[in-house]
């Protein structure tokens, strides 16, 4: 029964994703390796987003490791652990509940030991700045944990490159981008070395604007309409040649009629969520979720009005505009 929730439950993400946003664009899925225990190790700008892309578009079907905040609402921590998240706790959350951490990388042990994969978003937090921070070394004490516990494992580590167009708002673009596998050396004095290796892989595939003159850069970039969910696009900018690829900007318009035409759950969002909510990071999660959990019921609702007597016609005009919208406003960037 739990993997069959699990498969409903990632096939209804996948859907929302899609519509959430408009073009979701993976690579390098050969890079993935077969019957190994696989440690991947991603990027962190969109907080509870970034898990939720990978685990719908990618072959395998990993554990997660994520801030352990997030499964204080028994729902939410239900839901988290269907789709095999687990919690990971750091000072912020109180010195207490770090040796907490023991339960997470005894189950994480237990997957690698059984060929399967857990995913980790190394940088320890996560950030709208477009580059990558330093790792910390949770993803090497799990890969050597591991390997103590059972030495013939031959781990191997994928860095995952995720992307945005913009990170907070709907009808964007994200490429997903999956580097080439690196060996876990069996010696744990090597561990250094591994979280080097890794980092730099990372900056291989995901956009690295320098802290020196970042506003303006990034904002040189927009402007000129450069895809920033491609390293190889930006490059190309920052280096003075021409670009192969532009990005259309938003449109206003269709944007506003779908708040239009969506007004109770734009209106949960502008009144009921944006002003409590304290890290901006988490603006795309929030978006996603209302319209995950509360856009069906509201379609439904409106469905359930057309067939009314009195205001059916009327009911229909609205749901066929309420879709125009939401089509409009996916198809106003590319």
């Amino acid at each position: 029964m739990r993997k069959l929730l699990y498969t409903v439950l990632r096939f209804l993400l996948k859907i929302g994703l899609h519509i959430y946003y408009k073009k979701i664009v993976v690579e390098g899925l050969e890079n993935i390796p077969k019957n190994q225990p696989l440690i991947l190790v991603g990027n962190h700008q969109n907080a509870l987003i970034d898990p939720l892309l990978v685990a719908t578009h990618i072959s395998i079907r990993p554990y997660f490791l994520t801030r352990a905040a997030v499964f204080k609402n028994p729902i939410a921590a239900y839901l988290l652990n269907l789709i095999q998240m687990l919690p990971v706790y750091r000072v912020l959350d109180g010195f207490s509940t770090i040796p907490q951490n023991q339960r997470t990388f005894q189950k994480t042990n237990q997957v690698l030991q059984q060929n399967g994969s857990v995913l980790i978003f190394a940088e320890g937090n996560h950030s709208l700045v477009r580059n990558i921070r330093p790792l910390s070394k949770g993803f090497t004490r799990m890969a050597y944990g591991a390997l103590a516990e059972c030495p013939e494992l031959n781990p191997m580590v994928i860095p995952v490159g995720i992307q945005y167009s913009a990170h907070k708002r709907s009808a964007g673009m994200v490429r997903i981008t999956i580097g080439k596998s690196i060996p876990v050396d069996p010696d744990p004095t090597q561990a250094l070395k591994l979280t080097k290796q890794v980092e730099q892989a990372l900056k291989t595939l995901v956009v690295d604007i320098p802290d020196a003159d970042y506003p303006e850069t990034l904002e040189n970039l927009l402007s000129n309409q450069v895809d920033v969910t491609s390293k190889h696009e930006v490059d190309l900018f920052l280096s003075g040649k021409p670009t192969t690829y532009q990005v259309k900007s938003f449109g206003t318009l269709p944007n506003k009629l779908m708040k239009i035409f969506h007004l109770p759950l734009y209106w949960i969002w502008l009144f009921g969520i944006a002003p409590k909510m304290e890290d901006e990071v988490f603006t795309s999660t929030w978006k996603f979720l209302i319209g995950f959990v509360l856009a069906p019921i509201y379609y439904f609702l409106i469905v359930l009005c057309c067939f009314h007597p009195e205001y059916g016609t009327w009911a229909i005009s609205f749901l066929l505009m309420a879709w125009i919208s939401l089509w409009a406003n996916e198809n106003s960037q590319e």
